[in-house]
């Protein structure tokens, strides 16, 4: 568990993050969010003191930061950030085993935990480990430097902006990495975006910044349904609020169950029961269906979706 009390920095007279508290709790995905210059990186960087804080306390599991050796501290913090900071004449399987070699991992332990997280990040370990970050795309290099990030277990994931510089159909691709890598490994993760539709997507909760401070600090449907300002309203928007309590939602959960599966050649018209309530809704409107059905991954057809039960939810 993270938490802040009273915590505020400052460069020279001007004030970055201004007497914020937080607490993050153990497996939890709490994404900072706010315009540019709001304080929400500089929160990042005092969490594993590559910043020092002005005043307050920050806690890690009841203690204080400040009392703990820095390279301790950081070897337990896997951090990502935007532009991947890969070392480039390195390979990538030496760029992810840089922390467990700090670690003194053995060389068989740090190796097969390169290959492990080559293969949960769905990069290839017989090809691309011995790569170089200029022969990788900026899709994969973002993949090796979060696989570098968890490389040494860590405790705390920290990760600043790491898709920021990717186009959207990367950007999309690696935040569904994200979701299904921490479905597995569980991580308490600092997120900071600028993104509020990557911040929706990816939190368990969001706290908005502005001006150095926590204006809100909520789940992301409390946040859409009850905006604690006019500046948070203006942040998610007002016209598409519906959609976006759609989007985070799944088929699997609204779905009615079918008694036993079926099995056959896959429907156009259907959807996947990991797809979002959004996703359903657009391909309901482009069918013009009030139904759909739904499949496994294995290709079954294991439910119906119905149109007025989905209307119900963004309401």
């Amino acid at each position: 568990m993270i938490e802040l009390k009273g915590v505020t920095r400052r460069f020279g007279e001007a004030i970055a993050v201004d007497n914020i508290d937080l607490t993050i709790e153990t497996g939890e995905v709490c994404v900072l969010v706010g315009s540019s210059g709001c304080g929400k990186s500089t929160t990042l960087r005092m969490i594993n003191r590559l910043l020092p804080r002005s005043e307050g306390e920050i806690l890690v599991d009841g203690e204080d930061i400040n009392q703990a050796d820095p390279q301790k501290l950081r070897l337990n913090m896997g951090y990502a950030i935007q532009s991947s900071g890969l070392f480039p004449h390195w390979t990538v399987a030496r760029n992810i085993g840089l922390v467990p070699d700090l670690l003194k991992w053995s060389p068989k332990r740090r190796d097969e935990r390169v290959h492990e997280l080559l293969t949960l990040l769905d990069l290839d370990p017989t090809t691309d480990a011995d790569k170089y970050p200029h022969q990788l795309s900026g899709g994969q290099a973002q993949r090796v430097g979060v696989a570098r990030a968890l490389a040494g277990d860590p405790n705390i994931l920290l990760m600043d902006e790491p898709f920021g510089a990717l186009d959207a159909i990367t950007r999309e691709n690696l935040q569904q990495e994200m979701l299904r890598i921490q479905r597995q490994v569980n991580k308490t993760t600092v997120f900071v975006t600028h993104d509020i539709d990557e911040a929706l997507k990816l939190a368990t909760r969001i706290a908005v910044m502005d001006q150095g401070k926590i204006i809100q600090h909520d789940t992301p449907e409390a946040i859409l349904r009850s905006p604690a300002s006019a500046f948070v309203e203006h942040l998610i928007g007002k016209s598409d609020r519906g959609l976006k309590l759609l989007a985070l939602r799944t088929v699997r959960e609204l779905m009615e169950l079918h008694p036993q599966p079926k099995r056959h050649q896959p429907d156009e018209n259907g959807v996947k029961e990991s797809d979002s309530l959004r996703i359903a809704l657009s391909v309901m409107l482009w069918k013009n269906a009030t139904q759909l059905p739904v499949v496994n991954e294995a290709g079954e057809e294991v439910g119906r979706l119905q149109r007025e039960h989905l209307l119900q939810v963004g309401s």
